[in-house]
């Protein structure tokens, strides 16, 4: 079977469907959206796998009250089968502190659908939006 690289939209769709509280509580949706052999360089500096990260996103518990600001999204093909996706994230907690992070992940093509093979969140200063 053939197929073409996605397109930004169709990506970060499948990005953006990672940061709900809905998909993350799903083990069946990250099952789907995270390939085997993922694996997480976390911005707190941890390193999570496939199976470690599944566990812990299902068991979270309590509406998130934060409020994630995304942008200046990018992909880039690297091969026939992958892309990466980079972009930034503003978090503002509930009580006020704020978090700013550069972001990375590799999609990969399985045969039939594109799942996350990388992800990483890295901690930066503040910056603005276009």
């Amino acid at each position: 079977m053939t197929h073409t690289l996605p397109d930004l939209a169709h990506i970060r769709a499948l990005e953006e469907a990672l940061h709900r509280p809905a998909v993350r509580r799903s083990r069946a949706a990250l099952e789907d959206l995270l390939a085997e052999g993922f694996v997480e360089f976390g911005a707190s500096g941890s390193v999570y796998h496939r199976a470690e990260i599944i566990d812990l996103l299902v068991e979270e518990n309590g509406e998130d009250t934060a409020e994630l600001r995304t942008g200046d999204y990018r992909l880039t093909p690297i091969s026939p089968d992958a892309v990466l996706l980079t972009y930034r994230t503003h978090r503002i907690e509930a009580d006020g502190s704020q978090r700013h992070a550069l972001r990375s992940s590799i999609w990969k093509w399985d045969g039939s659908k594109w799942q996350m093979l990388f992800h990483q969140g890295t901690i930066t200063k503040p910056f603005a939006y276009d």
